[in-house]
């Protein structure tokens, strides 16, 4: 029997002063059981891992319309989008492999064999790999984002569950369920430089870039454990409700959420450090500017996000490194919160630019690198 998963497009800034807007806007049937999604943003397409259907179902961003189904090995489990070569990967639990789909093409590219019940994937978009932890092997399959080749294999805790990526210090931390503790694994070399204790059975990780911070949630004992990014080490353990099953990060408030399935709520936990949004009326007005990935070919169209913290005149040019200005690539009045557009990076040679934003007597700037 064919299941659904719903796709809620949010409308906001219809009317100036109105409080935005949200309402499911249709309702996509795709195979049994999609267990996983994940968005690639260079082609506007969603993709759906369809467990029992041994299939990813490509849904057009634009339209909700389904384009393709791609078939994938037994039991498709976990997906992420490496935007560096415009792939999606797609881990088969039951059939120790990983499928790689082309984004513009929607076609099988390859299926690279993995350890033994493949569940997690993650991104590396410093040194362009991806990573794959295979829960019942306790081992991270590394793979080479553009030649989707196996790198090296890396050992784990026992049972491998999760994964995210630090991307302040280049590091990939990894949940092990069987054995309670987080491995963690340097990105650049792909060796093991710690192993943190981090309670009874890790189930979810995710990141905090504004303070640096992974947090990880142990399902049994109904706790967090808050690590921190730079030394590996604990610094805090949180009580949450009953069963927390995932977690997410919202850097505007600098809150993370937690899914407490067995209680049916969502805990939010609050770091002393403030976030985007409430720094501007707390300390002073700030401005945020990120790139993303980068470094990058010039194949690639970088996403540049940049945040105000109130509506105001502002201006973003972009300058070679010895300071000519080279484009202006926005500037006007524009709205408070986070704004974004891709960069066409054929546009410019190779080589280093300084990227500079400017409004109400606030700067900062980016260093981008087009290879």
């Amino acid at each position: 029997m064919k299941r659904r998963f719903l796709i809620g497009i949010i409308l906001a800034g219809l009317f100036t002063g109105a409080a935005q807007a949200q309402w499911l806007d249709t309702t996509i049937t795709v195979g049994a059981s999609p267990s996983a999604l994940c968005y690639n943003p260079q082609d506007n397409r969603v993709y759906s891992a369809d467990v029992s259907d041994d299939s990813v179902v490509v849904v057009d961003g634009a339209t909700n319309q389904i384009i393709a189904t791609v078939g994938t090995g037994h039991a498709p489990l976990a997906l992420c989008y490496n935007p560096q070569d415009d792939k999606v990967y797609c881990a088969n639990l039951d059939a120790h492999e990983v499928t790689v789909i082309d984004g513009a093409t929607s076609q099988v590219d390859t299926t690279v064999g993995v350890g033994s019940g493949p569940r997690a994937l993650c991104y590396n978009p410093q040194d362009n790999k991806v990573y794959c932890a295979n829960g019942s092997s306790a081992n991270v399959t590394v793979i080479d984002g553009a030649t989707s080749q196996v790198d090296t294999t890396v050992g784990a805790g026992s049972g491998p569950w999760a994964l995210c990526y630090n991307l302040q210090n280049n590091k990939v931390f990894c949940a092990n369920e069987g054995s309670h503790n987080v491995t963690v694994i340097d990105g650049a070399s792909n060796q093991v430089v710690a192993t943190v204790a981090a309670g009874s059975y890790p189930y979810a990780l995710c990141y905090n870039p504004q303070d640096n911070k992974v947090y990880c949630a142990n399902r049994d004992t109904n706790k967090v454990a808050v690590i921190d990014g730079a030394s590996n080490s604990v610094v805090k353990t949180i009580e949450v409700e009953l069963g927390p099953w995932a977690l997410t990060c919202n850097p505007v408030q600098n809150r993370i959420y937690v899914a407490n399935q067995s209680s049916n709520t969502v805990s939010v936990i609050r770091d002393s450090a403030l976030g985007v949004a409430e720094r501007a009326p707390l300390v002073e007005r700030r401005v945020s500017l990120e790139v993303y990935p980068n470094p990058l070919t010039s194949s690639f169209n970088p996403l540049v996000s940049y945040s105000l913290p109130r509506a105001s005149s502002m201006n973003l040019k972009l300058y070679d490194v010895t300071g000519a200005l080279v484009s202006t690539l926005a500037q006007g009045y524009h709205r408070a919160g986070v704004s974004s557009f891709k960069l066409r990076a054929s546009d410019f040679p190779k080589g280093i630019y300084i990227l500079k934003l400017e409004s109400d007597n606030c700067r900062t700037t980016r260093k981008l690198v087009i290879e």
